[in-house]
């Protein structure tokens, strides 16, 4: 019968806060920045951070750096740089969509950046190793991903731009 693997247990980077950033506490602050009041008669959820959001110019900033708790205490975790790069890519979605007015306010009720965060946490620090590797490639995914459709987005204005110019060149040869 070959021997059982053991699974790697990630070393935390330090042990200061360990009370202030448990498993408990950071679920809260989550709950309360994402999904803590729900609208009468909907399965619509939201928090402090849709709230905030809603604050023109400033909302979007302080939402962004209490999102920054849960990725401090990852990193304090020993989270793999991936995971930690996928949670600040997921605040940074938020805070850079959601600083569009009215649209980007609903977008920020609905993507909850800071619940994904408190998963992609706790889907890391309980995982054994072989699990570890897998999730790492699923965040390394949904970078590439999130890299494309950014450069899609880069891309179809200077391609409407070209055409533009195009179409402004063979109107100035013709005369």
């Amino acid at each position: 019968m070959p021997p059982t693997q053991k699974p790697e247990i990630l070393s935390p980077r330090t042990q200061r806060g360990a009370s202030l950033f448990s498993d408990e506490n950071l679920d809260y602050l989550s709950h309360i920045l994402d999904d803590f009041l729900r609208i009468p008669g909907t399965n619509i959820r939201f928090g402090l951070d849709g709230i905030i959001g809603l604050v023109p110019g400033i909302g979007d900033i302080l939402g962004a750096m209490a999102s920054w708790i849960i990725i401090l205490a990852a990193w304090m975790r020993g989270v793999p740089n991936i995971t930690l790069a996928r949670m600040l890519a997921n605040v940074a979605i938020e805070t850079i969509v959601g600083s569009v007015p009215v649209l980007g306010d609903a977008f920020d009720i609905a993507w909850k950046a800071n619940r994904r965060n408190f998963a992609l946490l706790q889907r890391t620090t309980e995982a054994p190793v072989t699990e570890i590797r897998k999730q790492k490639s699923r965040d390394w995914g949904f970078l590439m991903l999130l890299m494309l459709g950014m450069l899609t987005l880069l891309a179809i204005p200077l391609l409407l731009l070209a055409y533009i110019a195009g179409k402004l060149f063979a109107l100035g040869a013709h005369h």
